[in-house]
Parts: C-alpha cells; sequence; structure tokens
C-alpha cells in the first residue's frame, strides 16, 4: 500500500478519536458551494414513494471495482449496489474516514436494513432495486465531472427507476 494512502487511513483514524484534531481539519476544508442545486418537492407520503439510498462512503460489492484511491482529487465514478445481496457483500474503499464501525455494520453507512423495516412497518411505499456510492473525497478537476456528468448519470437511473424519493447517506 503507497504511503499516501497509509497516511490518508491514519489520519483518518485519529480524527475520529480526537475531535480536536476534527474540528481543525474541518476548518481547513473549502467546500465546493454551488447556488444552482436542484430542488424537487415530495409530492406524495412516504407510505406510497420508493426510496432509494445514495452514499458518499465508498461502499462496493466485493467483485466490484474499488474507488481510485491513488488519485488526490478522488475518484468521480459511481457504483450501483444491489439491495437485496449488499448485505453480505460489500467492501468499503475510502481513506478519508475511519470506517471500521461500517466495516462491521453496513446500516451505519448504507442503511438499507432501516428501510426494509421502514417498508414492512408501511412507512415508505417501496425500495429501489438499485442504490448508488460514490467516494465521497471529490476535488479540483474531478468537481466539475462529478456535477456535469456522474450527477447526471444517476439522476437518469433514478428516474427509469420512477424513484421519488433519495436518501443521501454521508460518510
Amino acid at each position: 500500500m503507497p504511503m499516501k494512502r497509509i497516511f490518508n487511513q491514519g489520519l483518518a483514524h485519529l480524527a475520529a478519536r480526537w475531535p480536536a484534531l476534527s474540528d481543525k481539519l474541518v476548518a481547513s476544508f473549502n467546500p465546493v458551494e454551488s447556488t444552482t442545486i436542484p430542488w424537487c418537492p415530495v409530492n406524495k407520503s412516504l407510505a406510497q414513494s420508493k426510496i432509494a439510498l445514495v452514499t458518499t462512503a465508498g461502499i462496493h460489492h466485493k467483485d466490484q471495482q474499488p474507488f481510485d484511491m491513488a488519485d488526490a482529487k478522488g475518484d468521480p465514478t459511481f457504483r450501483i449496489i444491489d439491495a437485496q445481496t449488499i448485505a453480505g457483500d460489500y467492501k468499503i474503499t475510502h481513506d478519508y474516514y475511519d470506517h471500521g464501525d461500517a466495516d462491521r455494520d453496513l446500516n451505519i453507512v448504507f442503511p438499507i436494513t432501516r428501510l426494509k423495516e421502514m417498508h414492512t412497518a408501511g412507512c415508505i411505499g417501496a425500495i429501489s432495486d438499485m442504490h448508488f456510492s460514490f467516494m465521497g473525497h471529490i476535488d479540483g478537476r474531478h468537481v466539475e465531472t462529478l456535477v456535469n456528468r456522474t450527477a447526471h448519470q444517476v439522476v437518469r437511473i433514478l428516474k427509469e427507476l420512477q424513484v421519488d424519493v433519495v436518501l443521501l447517506t454521508p460518510a
């Protein structure tokens, strides 16, 4: 494993354990801001809605290509997640947060079991068979790719799936 990956994983581990370090890291981050984020109000009840998960936790099925950790600017691609098999077949490829707990319990970053419970209870109408995962550390040249290409691809698929509500789970 390259030294940069080891450093990033170590820093994420330390930041998770020392809030003061985490606060300093967050304060040093300069996020990309947008005033053009589209908003689409929900026009039906959750009990009638089809829900999909979108996460920035870097999860993927074990047989899928891992997210690119060698590029310091991140990986603007996505992985399609199968709701039926992900609980027993996942890996997390993300060096910028400590995912030790999520490695043991997927629902911390991808609450598919909770959605299934809500569906059984009648709180939500349906759960999409397809969900989406990104590697949440995107910077520099990849921001444009994410915003202008990748996000549009995912939105197109979500519309084809007739998803009404997307639950974003950041990591």
